[in-house]
């Protein structure tokens, strides 16, 4: 408990200590402008920023499943489980958490998408171009593969148990972590982009 007649803690940098010459009034206002406390507030332009932040936090979690297929679609979180999506055009489409279980995706471009998450699981990606998409931790299990184009894809961490990679481009792919338990890599191009993996390659490049 303070002594009775000493004055009250003031900050070391307040308007009070720093310009002790300063009269009350001009005190004041100097902690107005110091802290604006004299700018009226802008409602609309308040209401502006809001919607806008809101967009940007909120705006890519309103995918539109029902949207047709093209460059750039936002499928996130989409069920597209047996759809025929034969020869179409999904570059750079937003496919993370989507499923496209059993799909038809023979010769389907999907390069530069982002699949993270995505599953694939027993799809048809014969011809299929995923260069440079982005599809960590992706599911392609038992997925046909064949002659696929992956090219500088990022596939860390993804899964293609029993997928079928024959023959499929993997130069410049990033394949850490990636789970290739009895997939099919004959004839396969290896991240290198040097070597060709054997006949009969089951698991890795032989």
């Amino acid at each position: 408990m303070k002594p009775e007649g000493e004055p009250p803690h003031r900050r070391r940098d307040s308007p009070d200590t720093a310009f002790p010459g300063l009269s009350g009034q001009s005190k004041r206002a100097l902690r107005r402008r110091a802290f604006g406390y004299n700018r009226p507030m802008n409602t609309n332009r308040f209401h502006r920023s809001l919607l806008a932040l809101t967009f940007l936090v909120c705006g890519r979690a309103a995918a539109d499943c029902n949207e047709p297929p093209g460059p750039a679609v936002d499928w996130q979180r989409c069920y597209l489980d047996g759809r025929d999506l034969q020869g179409k055009d999904l570059s750079r489409a937003h496919l993370g958490d989507a499923s496209f279980e059993r799909a038809n995706l023979t010769k389907t471009d999907m390069s530069g998408a982002g699949g993270f998450h995505a599953k694939f699981i027993s799809a048809r990606m014969a011809g299929a171009k995923l260069d440079g998409g982005t599809f960590p931790e992706a599911d392609f299990t038992k997925a046909d593969l064949t002659g696929a184009s992956l090219q500088n894809a990022d596939l860390r961490r993804a899964r293609f148990f029993k997928s079928n990679l024959a023959g499929a481009n993997l130069t410049g792919a990033k394949t850490v972590g990636a789970d290739m338990l009895n997939a099919d890599l004959s004839g396969a191009t290896w991240t290198d982009g040097h070597r060709v993996c054997a006949a009969g390659s089951i698991g890795q490049c032989d």
